[in-house]
């Protein structure tokens, strides 16, 4: 199995349910947690779901899916649209991004247009509620896929080697057949 994806959550989504619910809906986050690891076992994949309210928390666990994840969707909430330390570490990923947002911030105020976010992911899915994180997931699986395939085709192929068999006390070598 390759390595999980890793899903990370920015700050007060520890809320969701209570939070807004008319923006953000009634979906808790252990709600999506639940759902986003079984559509990810549907792809023969696994999760790393986290949140939290602190920006260098979610730059050590960016950090830690460079070297543990084989993706991440990202839904940094409120540091989308203001932090640079996220952009910076995103940066140094190396691996699929997907951008997510239960609303739409574009038909929001005008100070959540602009995502620190957009310019490193692959993708953004935004407006879905709760569902834009099984499309991520979704997305996120075609590329772990596309990468290990494009992996399996760059390993040159296995030789066979010469078979010695020992019988007493002679030894015979067959050669591999091509």
């Amino acid at each position: 199995m390759p390595n999980p994806i890793y899903i990370l959550n920015g700050p007060s989504l520890n809320l969701l349910g209570k939070r807004e619910p008319d923006i953000y809906g009634r979906d808790t986050l252990a709600d999506i947690q639940a759902a986003a690891a079984s559509r990810a076992k549907v792809h023969g994949l696994s999760i790393v779901f986290r949140q939290s309210n602190h920006e260098g928390e979610l730059v050590d666990w960016i950090q830690e899916a460079r070297e543990k994840g084989s993706g991440l969707i990202l839904n940094a909430a409120a540091h989308t649209h203001t932090s640079v330390a996220l952009l910076d570490a995103l940066r140094t990923l190396e691996k699929p991004i997907v951008e997510v947002h239960l609303s739409n911030p574009y038909a929001r105020e005008a100070f959540r247009h602009k995502s620190f976010v957009s310019p490193v992911a692959k993708g953004v899915i935004c407006g879905f509620g709760a569902d834009g994180y099984l499309y991520a997931v979704d997305a996120m699986a075609k590329f772990v896929k596309a990468a290990l395939n494009k992996q399996a085709a760059q390993k040159p192929p296995v030789k066979k080697a010469a078979v010695k068999k020992s019988i007493g006390k002679k030894t015979i070598a067959k050669k591999p057949r091509p």
